[in-house]
């Protein structure tokens, strides 16, 4: 049986060497609490209670800063800002995959995450989360020093839930996003962080749920992974691209190769972060929006890429899930190696290239055109093709991918940008079941 995650032995943040960014924030003041407003009902104004540990709206109790967090530190950066660290750490990885429930009788979503996990035990329950949707699940692997051995646990994992799911008449599938469900069909889970959400985002919260791989990797120290954040930035429309995974929305072909992308671009915090100065540069911009009460703790940040000091970890977000474990273990090998290239030599850019207006240019046309984009290279002045750019990537990987054991995993990303896998959706979509015949089949791949 494989150990459960769990929180690692914190270590103290260390001043960095500054890199290129933009200037220091400099915060001061206490930690505030968060009021959210009503989960079922429209805002309104009403008089501050300042002294209510939870407050109840239109007969709603409304969760508070601190139930969200389990403290009333939270917003403390040495509460938060502590690096894990822990004894041959580095380079481990750990993979969070979204995964939609479906009803097999019409292949639509079913909102039922709270029924499924109730009856979830043993491995898999520690494994399992709800997500914002009802019809959402997250699947969590333990931290692993090879990507082998996390991908098979994943596999594991959508064994196990697959055999929950038959009993109760329902399936799983995976892609960036359900290709006909509406959003006037979306459920908002129960919990406190979900009707705090609702509350803050009002009505956006039920935009369509969308579905994304997530792959932690461990470094030695935040040092090291402020530096392999900053230079991460270029190379994340490449992993976009080459994930694109959701080409269908609402029943519509959108002509993108990720949909996903603008329709998660509708939350705040999102995105490609800035480059930060050092880590107190980081720590620093985040307490200010916590004391500023723009949400209750770190882990409302949505960027496309973030560090989580709690587990010593970089996370990569941008990319959609896959619908395979074997192209789930590509991009996981490849956000392993550029982790570990950034953070210890760097791969060349100069980073004075990485313009916010072309990362941004690049994350559209990534999620436009998927492995068929042509991505603007600063430095060249010129776009060169996707397939070109992972080439050029795979040369600096390859030595990290030896040390690391991911040779041949990979290699596998060749094969996700000569075979776009949303041009998969469409040929599938095209047979005598259409759309919910695509769910099927994309279920018959979990």
């Amino acid at each position: 049986m494989r150990s459960r995650l769990a929180p690692l032995t914190h270590g103290s943040p260390v001043p960095s060497q500054r890199e290129p960014g933009a200037a220091r924030r400099v915060v001061g003041g206490t930690p505030g609490r968060l009021v959210p407003p009503s989960f079922h009902s429209p805002p309104r104004r009403m008089a501050p209670e300042p002294d209510a540990d939870r407050v109840e709206r239109h007969g709603v109790p409304q969760p508070s800063a601190e139930a969200l967090t389990g403290t009333d530190h939270a917003t403390s950066p040495g509460e938060w800002s502590r690096w894990a660290t822990r004894d041959n750490s580095s380079w481990t990885i750990g993979v969070e995959e979204e995964v939609m429930l479906l009803d097999p009788s019409s292949w639509a979503l079913a909102s039922r995450a709270d029924a499924v996990m109730s009856g979830l035990t043993g491995e898999l329950a520690s494994h399992t989360s709800t997500e914002t949707h009802g019809s959402a699940l997250e699947l969590r692997t333990d931290p692993h020093a090879t990507v082998a051995d996390g991908i098979a646990q994943l596999e594991d994992l959508r064994g196990d839930l697959a055999r929950e799911l038959e009993p109760l008449d329902m399936r799983a599938a995976v892609a960036g996003l359900h290709p006909f469900t509406l959003w006037q069909d979306t459920q908002i889970s129960d919990g406190d962080r979900y009707r705090f959400l609702y509350g803050s985002m009002r009505e956006l919260a039920r935009r369509e749920p969308t579905f994304a791989l997530h792959v932690h990797v461990a470094l030695p120290d935040p040092e090291s992974a402020v530096r392999a954040i900053n230079r991460l930035r270029s190379h994340l429309p490449l992993l976009l691209a080459l994930s694109a995974n959701s080409p269908f929305w609402q029943g519509r072909e959108t002509g993108l190769a990720s949909a996903r992308t603008p329709l998660f671009q509708a939350f705040p915090r999102v995105g490609i972060p800035r480059a930060f100065l050092d880590y107190d540069d980081y720590v620093s911009t985040i307490a200010l929006l916590l004391r500023c009460e723009a949400f209750p703790e770190p882990t409302f940040l949505w960027w496309d890429a973030r560090l989580q000091p709690r587990f010593g970890t970089l996370e990569v977000r941008i990319m959609d899930a896959q619908s395979t474990v074997a192209d789930s273990a590509a991009l996981t090998a490849l956000v392993q190696c550029l982790v570990r290239l950034e953070a210890t030599e760097g791969s060349g850019v100069d980073p004075a290239y990485d313009l916010p207006e072309v990362l941004a240019e690049n994350r559209f046309l990534a999620a436009r055109d998927g492995a068929e984009a042509s991505l603007i290279d600063a430095q060249l002045g010129r776009r060169s093709p996707v397939s070109d750019v992972l080439e050029a990537v795979l040369v600096r990987c390859l030595p990290h991918a030896q040390d690391l054991g991911c040779v041949e995993q990979l290699e596998w990303t060749r094969n996700l940008a000569a075979t776009p896998r949303p041009k998969r959706q469409l040929d599938l979509a095209r047979g005598p079941d259409k759309l919910p015949g695509l769910v099927e089949a994309l279920s018959a791949l979990f």
